[in-house]
């Protein structure tokens, strides 16, 4: 099913599609969409982890045993844990931030969801990510599954991806294109 339109591509699409499959099988597409989401703040919120996890000086026991304590520390378990488990015996742990996103595509195109990825300066309240997505819900004409990440360097403001779309409300932008201009009225 999921091979009839590739929207997910290399060794980290066949990773997802594998797990999409499984996950759809077993009728835990939820719950393995959660963990690995849980999982993907994890290693975007800690630098030690992340570090572990993109680090090829770690041999896979090494990542194994640091992994199944973290799984068991934080709550993730059944198959999204075996998958990772598996993805790091086949030192493949440097990929799993691809693989989630991959999966997420999967998850997104068998629900009839759309994807977004937004960008912030700082955390959005419930309410701002609430308003954010009934925007976006009301523009797309269908549910709208936000990955929001956090990056200060944005300043203020926020970036929005959907599909081919691209909208750059941020300072940053903003604060380079008065800075062109400047340069451009000299």
């Amino acid at each position: 099913m999921a091979g009839e339109d590739t929207i997910v591509s290399g060794m980290a699409g066949r990773y997802a599609t594998a797990l999409f499959e499984l996950a759809l099988e077993e009728k835990a597409l939820d719950k393995v969409k959660a963990d690995l989401e849980s999982f993907d703040a994890l290693v975007g919120g800690n630098p030690d982890l992340a570090r572990l996890v993109r680090s090829p000086v770690f041999g896979a026991d090494e990542q194994g045993k640091a992994l199944s304590a973290i799984l068991d520390k934080v709550g993730i378990g059944g198959i999204a844990a075996n998958f990772l488990k598996v993805i790091t015996a086949n030192r493949r742990l440097f990929a799993a931030q691809s693989i989630i996103r991959g999966f997420r595509a999967l998850v997104a195109k068998h629900k009839g969801e759309v994807s977004a990825e937004v960008t912030v300066a700082e955390k959005l309240s419930d309410k701002n990510l609430d308003a954010l997505k009934g925007a976006l819900n009301a523009v797309t004409g269908k549910d709208v599954d936000l990955n929001v990440r956090v990056d200060p360097a944005i300043i203020g403001g926020l970036v929005v991806k959907l599909g081919s779309r691209m909208i750059d409300t941020s300072l940053r932008t903003k604060l380079n294109s008065i800075k062109f201009a400047m340069k451009e009225a000299r």
